[in-house]
């Protein structure tokens, strides 16, 4: 079965994006199939693919807002199992186009239910806001995969999103879960991190991943080279983080597998 996990967290500079496109890359080479989808205006996720602008003619709005269904979205990347929804500014119309629209927050749910989705992952990045696009990847998505960044306003933030992941499983999506939370930017040098580690793994538990990922030059310089950090420079510590964290995730995945079928 294909596991949708939206990426999700609406304070902006926590490292959601690059979660999202070095997750998926991850995945792949650890030799699953993956669909990202790029589910943010600035598009960024598609460029950190090296997607060229030029290359977006169909994107996440129409599978949106016509209801298109996500292969006839699709397109390759350079990273093998590996493809993408872009995205471009266009989908910042789709917040004003969805307040009018019946049934405006189940649209992506029902264009993935429509698509042949022959993926062991579909991975959403969300925008930094929960407003309707980010409600629509809440609602289709399986899962909840949350980078927070290692710092006291990042703390508050959660707080808000928690609530917003629960009201959302009360009213729209009853079977939605938290994956988990993803520490970033991490500086072990840093005692503040330390202490936001010490509050979130105390306050979440065993929802809070094992894998931490490190504040990396190299993760930083990828995207300007249109590419992921593990294709950028496979060894620097970030790439390896992201690999750990992506056997991480696979091996929660297989523990729910055995939860379920008990």
């Amino acid at each position: 079965m294909t596991r949708i996990l939206a990426i999700v967290n609406q304070k902006g500079g926590v490292g959601k994006t690059t979660t999202a496109v070095n997750m998926a890359t991850a995945l792949a080479a650890v030799g699953k199939k993956v669909l990202l989808i790029d589910f943010d205006p600035q598009g960024n996720a598609s460029t950190g693919l090296g997607i060229e602008p030029s290359a977006r003619k169909i994107t996440s709005y129409h599978m949106l807002i016509n209801g298109l269904p996500a292969n006839e979205a699709t397109l390759e990347t350079m990273i093998p199992r590996l493809h993408i929804v872009p995205s471009n500014i266009d989908l910042s119309a789709a917040e004003i186009e969805l307040v009018s629209m019946e049934q405006r927050e189940f649209l992506l749910k029902r264009s993935l239910e429509k698509s042949s989705l022959n993926y062991d992952y579909v991975m959403i990045d969300c925008p930094p806001s929960l407003g309707l696009i980010t409600l629509n990847a809440l609602t289709a998505a399986h899962s909840v995969l949350i980078p927070l960044q290692c710092e006291f306003y990042a703390l508050e933030g959660l707080s808000h999103l928690l609530k917003t992941i629960k009201l959302i499983q009360g009213n729209l999506n009853p079977n939605l879960t938290i994956h988990g939370v993803v520490l970033t930017m991490y500086d072990k040098r840093n005692k503040l991190t330390e202490h936001i580690e010490n509050d979130v793994r105390g306050f979440l538990g065993d929802v809070v991943y094992e894998t931490v990922i490190p504040r990396n030059v190299r993760i930083s310089e990828a995207p300007s080279h249109g590419k992921p950090a593990l294709i950028y420079d496979l060894q620097c510590a970030g790439s390896k983080a992201y690999l750990k964290l992506a056997k991480e995730l696979i091996k929660r995945e297989k523990n729910l597998s055995r939860l379920v079928a008990a």
